[in-house]
């Protein structure tokens, strides 16, 4: 071939600055389209062979080499693929955009399986000159009587291009590296890009230094391959030690006998995994295999709860592995990885259109050759195509979950206070999914019992002798939807929590912060069911019948000596009869009351005042069976009852909330008051 200087044909104006500037949004993405063109070139190679069009060598290893020279600022890729002829340079280089692999495809498109081959020549190799000021192509094609080819570009629009000298069919790539760039020459950084972008690439990658010292390992003389040079052979004479036998005399005894051994060069050892755990059928995988796969890709030595293994060949290729990892419930942000690939690929981490955003909390692999991608590889062109795969990664988890508490309902309810907040962000999140899941959502009670919905909630039957009297429709509705109490704070709600279980009442509980617009939406979802917090009324159950009118009169009377003693004319106060005489006051807060409160302090961070909200829903509920309320009552004239009223009420509101700091400092002080006046 004659030596020939040109100008590379660009199919539109000024792309070639965009390509080296921008066309990849991180620049160490080379490596990665590099390396999977040299993977895709051996895969090509491969095909030919099984379909009789080439013959590999009897000792062909199908592999891929970078080697790195910090000194001279240079990397070269290597492989062993198919290789490439001049002509094919002048079509696949030199006309940028254009992809080898669609004539390839073409050619052999009864024979070989599209899904496995990605075929980016073109503008994957022009990554190439974001960190090189030039670069060099050397190759021979694996074609009978090809001629090697050398091709040099610098950068520009011009390239130049003779015959070569290489011997071996492949294609060797050489980059000079530009000032900025230089550290992906270094050993270290080279590891560090590639083992992220190549780990699970389909053919074996080596990394290696040039003129780096040999260095050496030791070996039995059966271990020993016919690609092993071996440098030297190692005898080890036998160990004795003096021991004392079992009548007590000493003797030399052999602790370990002569031995030979081989010290040979140190065999190479690719970075990558070419044949990951998410390619081989789960009837195949152990479950230490699944664990180790998750420590090593994801570096967390915590072990994951559990994982769905997808498998799918139709209507699309699809695999991978989501693993649900422990959550910790006390942080509010839980954020995950799923690493996706395309044909053992790196592309990105958490893509939005492809896994749905509620799974983005697990941590998994998901490998999809079908998906559509733009030139650059790392972004997805949004199609109908994308979203089925969403909604298939959805349906497949919504069925692992449902399947486990159908069959494994006891692991399930192991697993549930880690996984549920997940889950109830994903029934937020997709409306399909939470349908899935309406009936396999679990509720912790207060005996700390799993149970579903629909054990929750009363059959029809217990329903049916209830008397409904509004004339409403809306509040005959409201009427008949059953209530399921729950907590929020274990702890502070402690007196609401006694009171129910003295009076055989039961509730669930929801302290994660996930809870408040969770119970919202199953409101909607069940029509029938409204949630309603423990501490938001007192129900029939914890109360004695009184004489309405004596209650009355009482509850006047307290209003006005509690109003006056806090100095609040909008405090509303009730007088009921408690079963529990220890129990004083309770403060209770509308469900209503207290959600619009909730909203309206999350839109407070965002400059809307509160004070217009005042207490409004609040009520002071005061036990008439109590001994402290009854001498209220009796002596309302006493200097000491609105001491007493305050902290009645002081106490209450602990009881549902934490005092504000001022309002501490005040109980704190009163509390002591009290204290010493019963010491005198």
């Amino acid at each position: 071939m004659a030596a020939k200087h040109g100008s590379l044909s660009i199919n539109s104006d000024n792309i070639f600055p965009i390509i080296k500037k921008w066309l990849y949004s991180d620049h160490d993405i080379f490596y990665r389209e590099l390396i999977s063109n040299a993977c895709d070139a051996i895969t090509k190679l491969k095909k030919l062979d099984m379909m009789g069009e080439y013959t590999l060598p009897d000792d062909f290893e199908a592999k891929v080499q970078v080697v790195l020279n910090p000194e001279e600022k240079t990397i070269k890729i290597i492989d062993n693929g198919l290789g490439l002829t001049a002509e094919e340079v002048e079509e696949y280089i030199n006309q940028i955009a254009f992809s080898g692999a669609t004539d390839f495809l073409e050619k052999y498109k009864d024979k070989a399986n599209e899904d496995q081959i990605i075929g980016h020549f073109g503008l994957g190799f022009y990554s190439a000159f974001m960190v090189a000021d030039e670069v060099h192509i050397d190759s021979l094609s694996y074609k009978e009587g090809a001629t090697p080819v050398h091709w040099e570009c610098d950068g520009g629009t011009e390239f130049d291009m003779k015959d070569g000298d290489r011997d071996i069919v492949g294609t060797e790539i050489t980059l000079f590296l530009n000032e900025d760039c230089v550290e992906f020459s270094n050993e270290y950084r080279a590891k560090e890009v590639i083992e992220k972008y190549c780990s699970f690439m389909p053919t074996a990658i080596y990394v290696s230094k040039a003129n780096a010292e040999p260095e050496y390992e030791t070996i039995l003389p059966e271990e020993k391959t016919e690609k092993d040079t071996v440098v030297e052979t190692i005898i080890e004479e036998a160990k004795t030690e003096e021991r004392e036998n079992e009548n007590g005399e000493k003797e030399v005894v052999e602790v370990s006998p002569k031995q030979e051994k081989l010290k040979i060069l140190k065999r190479p050892v690719a970075i990558n995994d070419t044949n990951p755990l998410w390619n081989k059928h789960p009837n195949e995988c152990t479950e230490e295999e699944y664990k180790e796969f998750y420590r090593k890709v994801f570096r967390d030595y915590k072990e994951p709860l559990f994982w769905i293994h997808l498998n799918m060949d139709y209507p699309f290729n699809l695999k991978g592995i989501l693993y649900f990892p422990k959550i910790n419930t006390e942080y509010e942000s839980i954020e995950g990885t799923i690493k996706l690939y395309n044909n053992q690929v790196f592309i990105a981490d958490n893509i939005k259109e492809v896994i749905p955003e509620f799974l983005m909390l697990l941590k998994g692999v998901i490998d999809c050759p079908d998906l559509p991608l733009n030139v650059s590889r790392s972004a997805l062109q949004n199609d109908g195509f994308v979203k089925k795969i969403s909604d298939y990664i959805t349906k497949k988890v919504a069925d692992k979950l449902a399947g486990m508490c159908k069959t494994e309902k006891e692991t399930y309810e192991k697993y549930w206070d880690d996984i549920s907040p997940f889950i109830k962000f994903g029934c937020l999140k997709d409306d399909k999914f939470c349908d899935k899941m309406n009936d396999y959502i679990l509720f912790k009670n207060l005996d700390d019992k799993y149970l579903t919905m629909g054990e929750l909630i009363k059959p029809a039957e217990e329903k049916a002798d209830q008397e409904v009297v509004e004339e409403n429709v809306e509040e005959k509705k409201e009427a008949e939807k059953q209530t399921i109490y729950y907590v929020t704070d274990m702890q502070q709600q402690s007196q609401y929590i006694n009171m129910f279980k003295e009076a055989g009442m039961d509730a669930v509980i929801l302290q994660h912060n996930i809870d408040q617009p969770f119970v919202q939406q199953l409101e909607a979802k069940n029509e029938n069911v409204r949630f309603v917090r423990i501490d938001a009324e007192l129900t029939d159950t914890v109360k004695e019948e009184g004489n309405e009118e004596e209650l009355k009169e009482l509850t006047d009377t307290l209003t006005e000596v509690f109003k006056t003693a806090l100095s609040n004319d909008k405090l509303e106060v009730k007088v009921e009869k408690l079963k529990n005489e220890s129990i004083s006051s309770v403060l209770t807060l509308s469900e209503e009351s207290r959600r619009m409160q909730d909203m309206m302090k999350m839109y407070s961070m965002q400059g809307m005042d509160m004070s217009m909200f005042g207490g409004a829903g609040e009520t002071l509920v005061l036990n008439a069976n109590n001994e402290l309320v009854k001498y209220i009552v009796n002596n309302k004239d006493s200097e000491n009852v609105p001491m007493m009223c305050e902290q009645l009420y002081d106490l209450a509101v602990i009881a549902n909330k934490p005092l504000a700091p001022e309002k501490m400092t005040e109980f704190i002080a009163r509390s002591n008051k009290i204290m010493m006046m019963l010491a005198k």
